[in-house]
This record gives structure tokens, sequence and C-alpha cells, in this order.
């Protein structure tokens, strides 16, 4: 048997911008990407704190210690700048791999999305 597990956490994150025009996606700053584990193309879920939303869509990388979370395309309509996020991935593994699995979980900076 497989289960789905949490592999990566970026925890309180404040949007900074919102691209309906853009393709699709949602850029995170790669330095965050890089701390929870997080691939380029990997689905992410995200969770709204300020309105209860949640979708899913794929991760690209922003520029490197600029703590952008923007989200493209439809998932835009989804947010407001300032709106507070957890981001969320996930893994499929054996159950008796997954007992053992430790989880990326990043608390950044909530003020700039840094890491501190």
């Amino acid at each position: 048997m497989q289960v789905h597990v949490v592999k990566s956490k970026i925890h309180r994150v404040k949007v900074t911008g919102a691209d309906l025009n853009y393709i699709g996606s949602i850029t995170i700053d790669e330095d965050l990407m890089e701390a929870a584990n997080i691939i380029e193309g990997e689905k992410v879920q995200i969770v709204n704190n300020n309105n209860g939303e949640r979708l899913e869509t794929y991760a690209i990388p922003g520029p490197r210690n600029s703590g952008e979370i923007t989200l493209n395309g439809a998932a835009a309509r989804k947010v407001a700048p300032g709106d507070i996020l957890i981001l969320i991935t996930y893994a499929l593994m054996d159950v008796e791999e997954a007992k053992q699995f430790k989880p990326a979980l990043v608390f950044p900076n909530e003020e700039n999305n840094l890491l501190k």
C-alpha cells in the first residue's frame, strides 16, 4: 500500500502579486523553493488563510532573496496581495517509508517572506 504524505510546507507567506494574464502557476522565491525541497513544475496545494480558498497549481522559481509569492493565471482571482498562504506539496510512498519520512518545513519571516 502507498500513502500520500506531506513532503514540503512553506508556512505563512504573504502574497506579493497576482497576475491574471500570466499562463498559470505560482511564482515562489527560489530560496524558499530550495529550503522546502520544491522543484520547478511540482504540484503545490495553496491554502489561503484570509478567505479559506484551497487550490492546486505548479511551482515556478522567482528571483532569489526576493520574497516573491505571485499567483498567476486563473489562481490570481483566489488571492489578494497581502493574503497569508500555506504552500504544501505531497509525496506518494510506501507505508513503512512514510513512517520514517521527515518533511521539509519552512517558516519564513512573515513580513518579507525571506528565510530567517
